[in-house]
């Protein structure tokens, strides 16, 4: 048995043969049947299976390299005709088209019986065709890529692809030895949409598809839409059906009860390649759960966990944008790895990346011969900094393609956010471009108009299909209405990382204490605009990778100054306006770069490195920080509302001291004072109003416990004609609440 032929279940050369062979069939017009063996044909269905003909139903099958072919009907074989080139054929004196197989040998196997794939109808319907040619199809991974099922009473695989530039397209498989020859696929009119049925094929089946384009090449594509991946450096797109039981109901049910701007929302951000390098998606579900439970946070972050070739690359340059990265197992694998999370109460946050993708020959760039996915002008498809292209939001069907794949993360997956990577690079058109590299918009300016629509289409779409959804923009410039809503002109955003605290904020603490004075206004300067869009504070893994150094590493001093700089640096921001974000291995000050291949450096951390308590003490604030941020709405109910924080201290650039309240809804304050000198300032008065009591502290950075120095307030402090006195500790923040809490 060849291993291209599925046989059907008890089928094996015991069929009778006919008493003769039917009578030759005509023959094919020469130019279908060259378009037929090239691979370029729009139709083969019109040209295989069984038709009706002058003298009865004629039987085509084109099956290469097979010895002999018969049809079998009501049990009785008759043998087809070799019309050369691997064609077969014949007619039976028959009314109409039976229900009929095929049996086929190969060398000297015994024939092998199996369905026609060209006596099915096609297995996607108008609708779902009209819905694609419009790019309104909002669930498109049902529509296009391989679908296991049941079609006219027989089980396979619908195999879809849009390549509407295409002369044809053939499916190439393992089973086929890669040859796509066996199986063309039909065009489905003006969609663009190439389909076949093959009856027997099933999950686990390896496949691409083998296009011949209008300039007379053929070469393999892996699919698009493909829902599975061969493991890099492999690049076959895998036949793929989900069977994962999901067990988080409960978290998905409630988990848009509060408004994500008005909710707690501390993220861990994650390489899940590198987190603990060697673990499966299955074995990271073990231990990655209960450490950010244990460690606060109340999301993580993924870095970008769509197929991509190239490791190093972080996963932000996609290939397999349906896929989840089969280098960490399958996708309910994954799943396992989202349910576990949701079920130790931890959101998912995913990397999503829309902006561009890589050039390789097998997969999306010049996806039928032409540019489709990117734009046709050049200037536009290459992304200068990235050597990658560009995706054309102007065509429906590519925004569809982005849409639907937003949606299918949240729907499929359970995510619970989407961040997306490099938005800026898609706004503008001269985005890195040099002058006469670019050409400005239809009203002269450089907005990319249609990625804004794409943007605001994209935003609208998963905030209506996925109740409790938040999408983050990563965008580094000062657009406007970025989180506004899209109904008043908004690019629909729920949050926005706010690129510019983090840079004004590691600018200043990476000075020396004696100069931060100078710098005073670097941190100062985001309560200007911290309420024209809904922000995050990013500390992300572009911070601490390619010389920029670990955060620890930014700080000056020798290594108590800087763990007390970081400390203090984490106290002000988990306290500022804003949601929080940290990257891996620095939340225990990890010295070194983040380095994909070896991860964090845990070993900081264990009982016998000599420095393990310093690592353990950063590693503990983080905790606390995380642990008083969730019990404290002051820190996060107001975080949009410019009511829920009040400068206390703005101006002492002399002491490198910082001073404000926050507010939860009720009114109750958080003091929050940060010092940057590496001094203590006994006795330093600030003005925080008669409105409290006293002043209790319940977090000082220069605890004992997180290897400071232990200078802190240990009694309560009351006010005196509106101000407070306190011990500031050096290099230190420190929080107070009324007492009682």
């Amino acid at each position: 048995m060849a291993l291209h032929e599925t046989p059907l279940p008890g089928s094996g050369g015991s069929a009778p043969s006919a008493a003769a062979d039917g009578a030759a069939a005509p023959a094919l017009d020469p130019h279908d049947r060259g378009r037929l063996l090239a691979g370029a044909h729009h139709d083969p269905h019109a040209l295989l299976g069984a038709h009706p003909v002058p003298g009865g139903i004629a039987f085509r099958t084109l099956r290469p390299f097979a010895r002999e072919v018969s049809v079998v009907v009501d049990g009785a074989r008759t043998p087809l005709v070799s019309e050369g080139d691997g064609l077969f054929s014949a007619v039976l004196p028959l009314d109409e088209v039976p229900a009929y197989t095929l049996a086929v040998a190969y060398g000297d196997d015994e024939p092998v019986e199996t369905h026609d794939p060209y006596r099915f109808l096609p297995a996607l319907g108008d609708f779902d065709l009209h819905l694609i040619h419009e790019g309104r199809h909002e669930e498109l991974w049902t529509a296009l890529g391989a679908h296991p099922m049941t079609h006219q009473g027989v089980a396979g695989t619908r195999f879809t692809v849009w390549a509407p530039n295409a002369l044809g397209v053939r499916l190439a498989a393992d089973f086929t030895y890669w040859d796509g020859t066996a199986f063309p696929m039909r065009s489905l009119g003006s969609s663009g949409v190439w389909e076949l049925f093959l009856p027997g094929v099933g999950e686990g089946t390896r496949y691409k598809f083998e296009i011949h384009s209008r300039h007379g090449h053929r070469f393999l594509k892996a699919d698009p839409m493909a829902r599975r991946t061969e493991a890099p450096p492999n690049t076959a797109s895998v036949v793929a059906a989900s069977h994962y039981e999901w067990g988080d109901k409960e978290w998905m049910a409630r988990r848009g009860d509060t408004p994500v701007h008005e909710a707690p929302f501390s993220v861990y951000e994650v390489h899940l390649p590198s987190w603990r390098p060697g673990l499966t998606y299955r074995e990271l579900a073990e231990v990655l759960p209960a450490y950010v439970k244990d460690m606060g946070f109340t999301h993580v972050e993924l870095m970008p966990v769509a197929e991509h070739p190239y490791g190093p690359s972080w996963g932000y340059q996609v290939t397999g944008f349906y896929a989840p990265t089969a280098r960490l197992g399958t996708p309910d694998d994954f799943k396992y790895l989202v349910d576990a999370l949701h079920r130790a109460g931890i959101g998912v946050i995913m990397d999503w990346v829309p902006a561009h993708f890589p050039k390789d020959d097998w997969a999306l760039a010049r996806f039928d011969g032409e540019p489709l996915y990117e734009p046709g002008d050049s200037r536009r498809a290459d992304h200068p900094d990235w050597g990658t292209f560009t995706f054309d939001y102007a065509r429906t069907e590519v925004r569809n393609f982005l849409v639907a794949n937003a949606v299918y993360w949240c729907q499929e997956f359970h995510i619970d956010g989407l961040r997306v990577d490099a938005v800026a690079s898609m706004l503008y058109l001269d985005y890195s471009r040099e002058d006469g590299g670019w050409e400005p918009n239809a009203y002269g300016g450089r907005e990319d108009l249609a990625a804004m629509a794409f943007l605001q289409e994209m935003n609208a779409t998963v905030y209506r299909r996925c109740p409790g959804v938040v999408t983050i923009a990563e965008e580094s410039t000062a657009w406007g209405g970025v989180t506004r809503p899209t109904d008043t002109g908004g690019l629909g955003f729920g949050l926005k990382w706010n690129m510019g605290w983090m840079h004004d904020s590691l600018e200043y603490v990476s000075h020396e204490p004696v100069h931060r004075k100078y710098h005073h206004h670097e941190m100062t300067f985001a309560m200007v605009y911290a309420y024209s869009e809904n922000y995050v504070l990013p500390i992300s893994h572009d911070e601490v990778v390619h010389g920029k150094q670990a955060l620890v590493s930014k700080m000056p001093g020798d290594w108590w100054q800087r763990r007390a700089n970081v400390r203090a640096y984490l106290g002000f921001m988990w306290a500022h306006p804003g949601k929080q974000l940290l990257f891996m291995g620095q939340e225990f000050a990890q010295g070194a770069e983040w380095s994909e291949k070896a991860g964090p450096e845990w070993w900081l951390l264990d009982e016998d490195y000599h420095s393990a308590g310093d690592h353990r003490g950063v590693q503990d604030l983080v905790r606390d920080l995380n642990a008083h941020y969730r019990r404290l709405p002051s820190l996060w109910q107001r975080d949009t509302d410019p009511s829920g924080f009040r400068w206390v201290a703005v101006d002492s650039a002399d002491d490198n001291v910082f001073a404000f309240l926050r507010y939860d809804a009720e009114g109750r304050p958080l003091l929050a004072v940060s010092n940057f000198s590496p001094v203590v300032r006994h006795g330093y008065r600030l003005a925080v109003g008669d409105d409290v009591v006293a002043w209790e502290e319940i977090l000082n950075t220069d605890a004992a416990r997180y290897g400071g120095g232990d200078v802190v307030n240990p009694d309560p402090v009351k006010p005196e004609d509106g101000h407070v006195r306190l011990t500031l500790p050096p290099l230190a923040t420190v929080w107070l609440a009324p007492t009682p809490l």
